[in-house]
């Protein structure tokens, strides 16, 4: 009888401890998520007397054959940042805008090979005060044509000169007149102006006899074919070179 029974709680046993290893038989995994273990772990390690805490590594046992599953790193969504635009350093980056375009001089008044019907020699200079034309005088009855500004109502002249002075580059000095006659308009003119690009003479001058005249450039190469100077006779930089290098010391020049 006793035989009989402990059969019996072995067989009953059995079943028991098979089931036991069949539900182990795939350990579940372990999670550990750092962003939830590191606050604990802090707060265990309290320092004596408010020391600062020194994290260090927690080590975790684990049964071996046990898998470890480690929770994936919290997604972090970044968000556009709009940063509004500095004005000081948009305006430096930024291409400069374009300049106001000035007004064009009429193509008429460009330098051209022209017939010579008049009186003066080869060689000469003669300004037509009121068609705004230069023209130095050639032979074969041709005469190189220019567009030239004149002076305006008031500021004209005729008469015959001869060019006394060759200069490039020149520099400026305005007469006493014309700083007192600018002064009363409200326009403060220099004492004098070294020679450059903005300088009012422009690239060359040829100064004629004792006057206060010149044929010149012009830093407002526009104003050609006008009647704008307060008697000099002006001409774009490259046309006034151009003559430059044509004429020389003593060559007359007729003003009508």
């Amino acid at each position: 009888m006793k035989s009989i029974l402990l059969c019996a709680a072995l067989a009953a046993l059995l079943p028991a401890s098979a089931m036991a290893q069949d539900r182990y038989a795939e350990r579940p995994p372990l999670v550990v998520s750092p962003d939830l273990s590191a606050p604990w772990v802090m707060q265990l390690q309290r320092a004596p007397n408010g020391a600062p805490i020194r994290e260090r590594a927690v080590r975790r046992q684990v049964a071996p054959g046990a898998r470890m599953a480690v929770a994936p790193a919290p997604i972090i969504r970044q968000r556009a940042v709009v940063v509004a635009p500095d004005p000081v350093h948009t305006a430096a980056m930024a291409p400069a805008a374009p300049r106001d375009s000035a007004p064009q001089m009429d193509p008429i008044f460009l330098p051209q090979e022209v017939a010579y019907t008049g009186r003066e020699k080869p060689g000469t200079i003669v300004i037509d005060t009121n068609a705004k034309f230069l023209y130095l005088v050639q032979e074969g009855g041709t005469a190189r044509r220019y567009g030239v500004g004149v002076g305006k109502e008031g500021f004209s002249w005729r008469g015959s000169e001869t060019i006394t002075r060759k200069a490039e580059w020149p520099g400026w000095t305005p007469p006493a007149q014309m700083i007192a006659r600018e002064r009363a308009k409200g326009k403060i003119l220099p004492a004098h102006m070294p020679g450059g690009p903005e300088n009012p003479l422009g690239a060359r001058a040829l100064y004629l006899g004792s006057t206060l005249y010149r044929i010149h450039g012009t830093n407002a190469p526009w104003t050609i074919g006008q009647a704008v100077s307060s008697g000099c006779i002006r001409m774009r930089n490259e046309d006034v070179t151009d003559l430059y290098e044509r004429v020389k010391v003593g060559t007359r020049v007729v003003v009508s």
